[in-house]
């Protein structure tokens, strides 16, 4: 019976990281694609590394599948939340059919405040070379 179980937790992890993959190569933008390989990923890699813990059945190789479970869950999302925005800032494009770009007044802002703080350097390099 528990050859049955861990057979469809490893072909479940399977879909869920060959969905991962082709999210990757089909979706338009990063954005999209950090998304994609980010939920779908780390699902696939939970269901895989729980059906390794069930066909070992030691509660040492258990402790590890939590911890790296938990790892995944938690730095995932934020690494990907951390590399998209500062992509998005760096001013990377979207993609043509985004209808909603909610960070739009944001990104003005902090392109004008970046301009200021370059201008004020060359001003001030310009001043120093004289």
């Amino acid at each position: 019976m528990s050859e049955i179980f861990i057979a469809i937790l490893l072909l479940s992890g399977s879909f869920f990281v060959v969905v991962a993959a082709i999210g990757v190569l089909r979706l338009p933008d990063l954005m999209m694609k950090m998304h994609a390989s980010t939920k779908a990923g780390t699902l696939g890699a939970g269901l895989t590394l729980l059906a390794v813990s069930v066909a070992f059945d030691e509660i040492s190789v258990l402790t590890r599948v939590i911890a790296t479970i938990l790892f995944l869950l938690l730095t995932a999302p934020i690494a990907a939340h951390l590399i998209a925005r500062s992509a998005y800032y760096v001013g990377m494009d979207l993609w043509e059919n985004t209808i909603i770009d909610e960070l739009k007044n944001e990104r003005a802002e902090n392109n004008s405040a970046t301009n200021g703080v370059t201008a004020e350097m060359n001003s001030k390099e310009e001043s120093d070379a004289r």
